[in-house]
C-alpha cells in the first residue's frame, strides 16, 4: 500500500483539486493507498473542505494536528502523518500539487534497485520548472543555500527542499521518529538522518509548478533554513541523533 501524506495549512484554494486528482489517478490504476491530510491549525475553510471530500473518498483521512503552545509548522505535520501512515511506502507531497502524483511512475521502480528514499528535484538534468514558479531572487538564494547545505549536512544532494519525497516504511519510521526540526529546514534534517542511518537516496528530476500566489516561502525562510542547517550539523557532530 502507498500512503500519501499532505500537510495542509490554509489551503482551501488548492486542497480539493489536489486530493481529487490524487484519488482519481490511484483509483484508475488500482493502486492500494491511503491519503492522509494533516491539517495544521488552519484559519480558513481547509478542514471543512477535506471533511466534505471524505464522504466520497473512502481512502481519505483528516488528521487535526493541534499541539498546545506550538506554532504551526510543516515539518511537524509531515512527521505526524508519516508516523501514523500504514503503507509499505510513504510519500509526502505539497497541498498545492506543485509536483503531481503521476511522478511516482518513474520514482517507484528505484525501490526495486535497493533505494530507501526517492526524492523529487529541480536541481538535476531533466527537471522542468514551469514559468513563473521560481522568481529570480529565489533561484539565486536557492543555489547559494544549496551549496551551504551540501557542505554542512547532505553532500551530493542538489535539491533538498522539494515537497515530493517517497520512503520505505522502514526508513520513514526510523527517520521521522528522530526528527527534531519542524521549520523549513526539516527536509534537510530528514535527508541528513537518512545518510546517518545508511539509507540509500535517489534524486530524480520532476516537473515543478509552484503556486506563487499562495506560496509561504519568503526571503526570511531562506535565512531560517541556513540557521537550522547549522543546528543539524551541530546535532550530527555532538551525537544528538544517536
Amino acid at each position: 500500500m502507498l500512503s500519501i501524506i499532505i500537510p495542509a495549512r490554509n489551503e482551501e484554494s488548492n486542497i480539493k483539486n489536489t486530493i481529487e486528482s490524487i484519488y482519481s489517478y490511484l483509483l484508475g490504476r488500482n493502486i492500494s493507498h491511503e491519503i492522509l491530510v494533516v491539517e495544521n491549525n488552519s484559519t480558513d475553510n481547509t478542514v471543512e473542505r477535506v471533511r466534505a471530500l471524505t464522504l466520497n473518498i473512502p481512502t481519505l483521512e483528516l488528521i487535526n494536528l493541534v499541539i498546545k503552545n506550538s506554532k504551526p509548522a510543516k515539518g511537524r505535520a509531515v512527521k505526524e502523518g508519516m508516523l501514523k501512515a500504514r503503507g509499505e511506502f510513504k510519500l509526502f507531497m505539497d497541498a498545492d500539487n506543485s509536483t503531481t502524483i503521476d511522478h511516482i511512475e518513474k520514482m517507484m521502480p528505484y525501490f526495486g534497485q535497493g533505494y530507501d528514499l526517492v526524492i523529487g528535484s529541480i536541481g538535476i538534468k531533466g527537471a522542468v520548472i514551469a514559468g513563473g514558479s521560481e522568481p529570480g531572487w529565489r533561484k539565486i538564494f536557492g543555489k547559494i543555500g544549496n551549496l551551504f547545505i551540501q557542505i554542512m549536512a547532505v553532500p551530493g544532494i542538489t535539491d533538498t527542499q522539494r515537497g515530493f519525497k517517497i520512503f520505505t516504511a522502514k526508513a520513514a519510521n526510523k527517520i521521522f521518529s528522530k526528527v527534531t526540526i519542524y521549520g523549513w529546514g526539516f527536509d534537510i534534517e530528514v535527508l541528513a538522518l537518512a545518510r546517518k542511518y545508511g539509507y540509500k537516496i535517489k534524486e530524480t528530476p520532476i516537473i515543478w509548478k509552484n503556486d506563487m500566489l499562495h506560496s509561504k516561502v519568503t526571503l526570511k525562510a531562506y535565512f531560517q533554513v541556513l540557521m537550522e542547517t547549522v543546528k543539524i550539523r551541530w546535532n550530527l557532530i555532538t551525537g544528538a541523533y544517536n
